[in-house]
Formats: C-alpha cells, structure tokens, sequence
C-alpha cells in the first residue's frame, strides 16, 4: 500500500508540473486526444502499461 501511495503521489506530481507549468501545452493535449481514433489511444494506453510495468520490475528486480 506504501509504494501504491508513492506512485500515486508521483503520477500527481507529474500532472501538476504538466498542467502548472505549462498549461498551453496542456490544452494542446488534450484536444488532440479528443481528435484520436479509439484504437490509437488502446494502443497508447498499453503501450503506456506495459513500458510502467517494465520500469516497476527493473526498478524493483
């Protein structure tokens, strides 16, 4: 429960920095992620997992 606290307070850090330092960016973003087929953003997303599962089992190997 500790590290899925830590992680969780990480990914908070990291949208934080996204939205408060750069938040033109940000909306840029976001409307291109409204303009993506679904099929883009699943294979994105699992993409996203599997290279989080990757740095979590050589982080913690």
């Amino acid at each position: 429960m500790r590290d899925f606290l830590g992680a969780l307070g990480l990914v908070f850090v990291i949208e934080g920095l996204i939205y408060g330092g750069f938040p033109s960016l940000a909306r840029k973003l976001a409307s291109n992620v409204l303009e993506m087929s679904d099929n883009t953003l699943r294979y994105g997303g699992l993409a996203a997992v599997a290279i989080g599962v990757g740095i979590v089992w050589l982080a913690r190997g």
